[in-house]
């Protein structure tokens, strides 16, 4: 395959070239090879950080020998070349830095579940992407592999922890990458960068085989795409719990790619504008976005009413600060094991060492007092939604932000989540509450940068058929960055 068809390919999302490879029109070895061309081009991005291409060779050529591919069993998404984040989705036998400069040297002894999930599904993974320390940022500029730089344009953050996923799926070098999420982290760089981010709910999938939650459940797994079927395809293969697990979500009726393709009944939209933490100012584009949404979700029928419901902001920021500071800590412990001494203050980012030195003096009590904080809210917030089925509200409070804003110590951790907060407004809240939201990129701000709009309930079979409707409606896949890999590679 020449570098043209490679580039051309990039258009096509990944249930589209599955079904390429399941007609016979195309190989996994070409699949996964055209993604190496577009890797390439696009090595000035910093988006993947380890490649992983010989495994993914391997793998591939595995799959067109077994004939999979041509006997009918193939899944929607068998073949498709797949990127994982270098952070919480642990491939045996490779390294997984998780953006740190203590664990530089870090290889992963098992594989996560979520991960044997992707591969069971014939996902080819060939590399990962780029992560801040320990995803602690809501941008993508480790000390370690330096900034993931943004496609649409270089002043701007991709977002975090998932930018490099992001930045992957948004220049066509992959139609999907693997992401995280605890405070916005796939929201947040879907946003940035113009792509679909969904927030799975709690319990959705397996921290297995290590944990069984991560910060006390506000952290979810799932994915970075460009469209909403892909996101879809891929929640239904990690969907589900593995054997021990301590709290799981209900089996839907239906897959959630027929979700997705679904027309839903009419829905009880709260549409908010507001955010419901302190804050200087809201972008009017943002504002103009999600009202944008509201008018076009109005014309499909749905019902749309003002308001939001409300929460103790400081309640929120105390606790997602005090378990931010435990996680740190017990990251610290397993530096110390990986080193074997006393990890030193220089081998981490400066916000990173004001967790961690916080994380040490936290009390139990402070702990299980912030645990019980985060419940009170999720039940205050419920009780703020009852009569309606889905909040509709902006995933940042402005465009993407610049570099260097999102990143920095502010001396406590509490005052770095107030800075964070002022800026990404609502998405926090999906994670204490385990509701499960969805970012898809309907608006642009006037120099043409992306702006997420963003759907919350408490299941993602509602979201997924709301965001079909939407993708429909607003089409957004023939958007494509400065540096789309295309013009990228023509440079």
């Amino acid at each position: 395959m020449d570098s043209s068809s490679a580039f051309e390919l990039a258009r096509t999302d990944g249930v589209g070239q599955a079904a390429l490879a399941a007609a016979g029109e195309i190989s996994a070895v070409e699949l996964l090879d055209a993604a190496i061309t577009r890797v390439e081009a696009t090595r000035s991005l910093n988006a993947v950080i380890t490649d992983l291409f010989d495994r993914g060779r391997s793998q591939a050529a595995a799959l067109d020998a077994s004939g999979v591919l041509r006997n009918g069993r193939a899944g929607p998404l068998t073949g498709v070349p797949f990127l994982l984040k270098d952070l919480g989705a642990a491939l045996a036998g490779t390294r997984e830095a998780m953006g740190s400069r203590a664990l530089r040297d870090h290889i992963s002894a098992e594989s996560a579940w979520t991960v044997d999930r992707y591969l069971d599904a014939g996902l080819v993974v060939f590399g990962k992407t780029n992560t801040p320390e320990w995803g602690n940022h809501c941008t993508t500029e480790p000390l370690l592999f330096g900034p993931t730089v943004n496609p649409w344009s270089a002043v701007v953050t991709p977002g975090g922890s998932s930018g490099g996923s992001a930045a992957a799926v948004a220049a066509g070098v992959v139609p999907a990458a693997s992401g995280g999420d605890g405070t916005g982290s796939i929201r947040v760089p879907a946003s940035c960068c113009g792509v679909v981010g969904l927030k799975p709910r709690r319990g959705r999938s397996s921290f297995a085989p290590d944990g069984g939650h991560g910060l006390e459940g506000l952290v979810n797994s799932h994915a970075l795409t460009r469209t909403v079927r892909d996101s879809a395809a891929l929640l239904d293969i990690i969907a589900g719990s593995a054997p021990g697990d301590p709290y799981s979500a209900a089996v839907p009726a239906f897959s959630f790619l027929d979700a997705a393709a679904r027309t839903p009944a009419a829905q009880r939209i709260l549409i908010a504008t507001s955010s419901p933490f302190p804050t200087d100012r809201i972008d009017p584009e943002v504002v103009s976005a999600v009202e944008a949404a509201g008018r076009v979700l109005e014309s499909l029928g749905h019902h749309l009413t003002p308001g939001a419901p409300t929460i103790d902001a400081d309640a929120v920021t105390d606790a997602v600060a005090v378990l931010h500071t435990v996680s740190n800590a017990q990251l610290h412990d397993l530096a110390r094991a990986h080193l074997g001494r006393a990890p030193r203050e220089d081998e981490f980012e400066p916000s990173t060492w004001v967790m961690i030195r916080e994380g040490f003096t936290t009390t139990g009590l402070a702990y299980a007092g912030a645990i019980s904080d985060i419940h009170a809210q999720t039940r205050r917030f419920a009780a703020g939604m009852a009569g309606h089925d889905v909040l509709l509200v902006p995933t940042l409070l402005t465009g993407p932000p610049p570099y260097g804003l999102l990143n920095q110590p502010r001396g406590t951790t509490r005052a770095f989540f107030d800075v964070e907060f002022a800026t990404t407004g609502w998405t926090a809240l999906a994670n204490v509450t385990g509701w499960a939201a969805i970012s898809l990129p309907l608006g642009q701000t006037r120099d043409g940068l992306p702006i997420g709009v963003q759907l919350m309930a408490p299941d993602e079979t509602i979201l997924l058929s709301l965001a079909g409707q939407l993708e429909q409606a607003v089409p957004w896949a023939t958007r494509t960055p400065a540096r789309w890999v295309g013009a990228t590679a023509a440079k």
